[in-house]
């Protein structure tokens, strides 16, 4: 039986702040076709994502906020099962473009596993975390899509048109990786994992926050203007001020009070604004990079 906390730990809203990396190599793939189009989004955002969370949250164990969940509910076994069966079930979708996509799903599905598994345990290593974190949800992310969506094969991951866009993506979430840990610092200490915001401390996170996100606003604005792409400068700009001011409102909060403003909701809120902003700048990339906006007189 299916039980409605283990709904609840799947977090499948949760898939909102992993799309922009979906979008951003939506508007580089040269082969669309909407087929593979729904079956590359439903394998990840309706399945292999809340899988990876169902399964890390039955490892972990949380009593305290989650990302996705200000109160999470006690688990219960079913929620092992549940959290295979939607990983098999995003094999399967993946399996329905080739065999390297279907593959790429479950070594992306092995490596978060591996995140909360007592027996390897990523998540009490920080710097080895938020490199794997970085490197799977950015780069990899954006390789598979691009293969899923093209109908390509593992020698794409090398490709020199992927490799930048790709660690673009890997560079923004090593920036944002940290902070998803500010809240959790009590319980992550309780159980024996170092995290790199616990190493940082509150203060150090955010330092070291705004200096990886300045890195990769100039990474970004470098990429479009080496693709002849200016005026998308300005438009990358205009989604990111929103971040960018709650951000260091949030900042400066942090330095009168760390510990009050250290929470859960601010987090979320940092998440919130940052999935709206970006997912609508790669629509827009999206619709502007494929002449789609051209073709209705825009």
């Amino acid at each position: 039986m299916i039980t409605s906390s283990s709904i609840k730990h799947l977090r499948i809203p949760f898939s909102l702040f992993l799309m922009p990396v979906f979008f951003f190599a939506l508007a580089l793939t040269p082969n669309l076709n909407e087929s593979r189009l729904l079956w590359v989004f439903l394998s990840l955002h309706l399945f292999l994502y809340p899988s990876s969370n169902g399964y890390n949250s039955y490892f972990d164990k949380d009593e305290e906020s989650i990302g996705g969940l200000k109160t999470p509910p006690k688990v219960t076994k079913d929620l092992y099962w549940l959290s295979l069966i939607f990983f098999i079930i995003a094999i399967g979708l993946a399996g329905l473009i080739n065999f390297s996509f279907a593959s790429m799903i479950i070594l992306y599905g092995l490596v978060s596993m591996a995140y909360s598994h007592p027996m390897v345990r990523i998540k009490k290593y920080p710097w080895l975390s938020w490199l794997i974190a970085g490197f799977f949800q950015g780069y990899f992310t954006f390789a598979m899509v691009y293969a899923g969506l093209s109908n390509l094969g593992w020698d794409v991951m090398l490709k020199p048109h992927i490799l930048i866009p790709g660690l673009l993506t890997s560079l923004m979430l090593w920036g944002n990786y940290p902070l998803t840990q500010v809240y959790q610092h009590g319980e992550d200490s309780r159980r024996g994992d170092r995290t790199l915001s616990l190493v940082l401390g509150i203060k150090g996170t955010f330092s070291f926050s705004a200096l990886v996100f300045g890195l990769s606003g100039a990474a970004f604005i470098w990429y479009f203007i080496s693709k002849n792409q200016e005026a998308l400068c300005w438009v990358y700009l205009a989604a990111m001020a929103p971040i960018l001011l709650f951000f260091l409102i949030w900042f400066s909060f942090i330095r009168t009070n760390p510990v009050k403003y250290a929470n859960y909701s601010w987090a979320m809120g940092m998440n919130t604004i940052s999935a709206i902003c970006l997912n609508a700048f790669f629509i827009y990339y999206f619709l502007e990079n494929t002449q789609i906006m051209q073709v209705f007189g825009y």
